[in-house]
């Protein structure tokens, strides 16, 4: 084995992360609703020895229910379940900072941190778009600086929370009739800009001391808030000058703030089409493209833009004028990404729509298994990832592929693990337990003080 450590996640959807992949005959169109289909393909990635799985999530109706499947159950009941199923991968789900709050959300993850024997992974969001605002009742989405100012308290909050009972604060004494050492389950009293929280949380701390902090922004709000607050860090990068640049930008970033870098992990996704052939791949990649609904994914893009469908001519390049970054206050990272893509290879709409329909920006790469393992292998040898998000373009057949050829490939490499040696996400991650942030010099105050 190498000194360095790939990693592995297996970034779960229903039919895969094709938009079209439910069309397929193998597919099933109501995936998404069965607990079974997330626990079998969960048992697969556990099978090919990888670190996480993961659950994406929105708090609005992401899309169009007339033209794909579009019902979600809430990624920590899923997880939940997955976790009684399974025995070691690690479990990660979104939850946003913008639409919960931290109490709340604490709760659930320390629940699923003790349910999961120590398996638990936070996906921190900061949800953008006015139809989810709605469903909270704002007018429309708060800005982008504030998401970020609100996650970034929101964490404090919930990393207190979580250190809000002391490792050895139960002591179970029968004879004494002593459940906790009250002096050890404390109080805080947060009074921020966005909360006022007091403290202790009512779940002891659990297995890994909080959960493993994961963040999926990439716009300059996010990357900052990554070197601060990140685990582990899940990226689009299209092209392996842009996942080097943005490799080495955010572990700069990480060391500016006083972090060791190589305990924030950065993970880009990657949407493989696996054929035992290039040309099997080639094939399977085309009928997808042509299984997409182009005036649907139009209306996609051009919720995105700001713009009427019909200003969105199928067969034209973009349109010069669209807003600047600094405009959209929603999902920047990935709007200038779409932009950049379509500009630096002039496609049409209706090839950007082909180009999106895999992997919504991730890198997309159809060939055989070894052509996938030599992709992931120049990435991380070469310092542009530190692992990588795998996402199928269609499941379950897709990660049985990756698992059955591409792992077998790596471990042949001495890139991956064969066996799991440790219990944990954070262990899997080789990252260490968090101390509590008050028992090692911070102040407040025992709980029988104040009661």
């Amino acid at each position: 084995m190498t000194d360095r450590r790939l990693h592995l996640n297996a970034f779960l959807m229903p039919a895969g992360h094709h938009e079209a992949a439910w069309r397929l005959p193998e597919s099933d169109p109501n995936a998404n609703l069965d607990i079974q289909h997330y626990i079998s393909l969960t048992r697969t990635a556990e099978r090919g020895r990888f670190d996480s799985v993961f659950l994406a999530d929105s708090p609005v109706l992401f899309a169009n229910p007339e033209r794909r499947p579009s019902g979600k159950l809430e990624p920590t009941i899923i997880l939940t379940a997955i976790a009684t199923a399974t025995e070691r991968i690690g479990l990660i789900g979104t939850a946003s900072t913008t639409y919960n709050e931290p109490y709340n959300l604490a709760r659930r993850f320390a629940s699923l941190d003790f349910v999961s024997g120590g398996r638990a992974g936070w996906n921190i969001v900061t949800t953008a778009g006015d139809d989810a605002a709605r469903n909270f009742g704002l007018d429309g989405v708060p800005a982008h600086k504030s998401r970020y100012a609100r996650a970034a308290e929101f964490v404090d909050v919930s990393t207190k929370l979580w250190d809000s009972w002391e490792d050895d604060a139960i002591v179970a004494d029968k004879e004494a009739a002593i459940h906790a050492d009250s002096a050890k389950v404390h109080t805080f009293e947060h009074e921020g800009e966005f909360f006022s929280v007091a403290g202790p949380l009512n779940v002891p701390r659990s297995p890994q001391g909080y959960p493993l902090l994961v963040q999926a922004g990439s716009s300059e709000n996010g990357k900052d808030f990554a070197a601060l607050y990140a685990e582990a860090i899940f990226t689009a990068q299209p092209t392996f000058e842009e996942g080097k640049a943005f490799y080495d930008d955010v572990k700069d970033r990480v060391g500016k703030v006083g972090r060791d870098p190589r305990q924030v992990l950065i993970l880009p996704g990657i949407v493989p089409v696996i054929g035992d052939t290039e040309n099997e791949a080639r094939e399977l990649d085309a009928e997808l493209a042509r299984l997409i609904s182009p005036e649907y994914a139009r209306h996609q893009l051009a919720d995105r833009f700001g713009l009427r469908p019909e200003q969105l001519p199928l067969d034209e390049p973009l349109p010069e004028n669209l807003p600047s970054e600094d405009e959209i206050e929603g999902a920047k990272s990935r709007y200038t990404l779409i932009v950049q893509l379509a500009r630096r290879e002039n496609l049409t709409v209706r090839q950007l729509i082909e180009r999106l329909g895999g992997g919504r920006g991730h890198r997309t790469f159809a060939g055989t298994a070894e052509q996938v393992a030599d992709t992931i292998e120049h990435w991380f040898h070469s310092g542009a990832a530190d692992g990588f998000n795998i996402m199928p373009a269609v499941l379950p057949s897709g990660l049985e592929k990756f698992v059955d050829g591409v792992v077998p490939i790596l471990q042949e490499r001495g890139l991956f693990r064969t066996e799991y040696t440790e219990s944990t996400l954070r262990g899997h991650y080789g990252l260490p337990r968090p101390e509590n942030q008050f028992t090692v010099g911070g102040a407040f105050v025992g709980f029988a003080t104040q009661r």
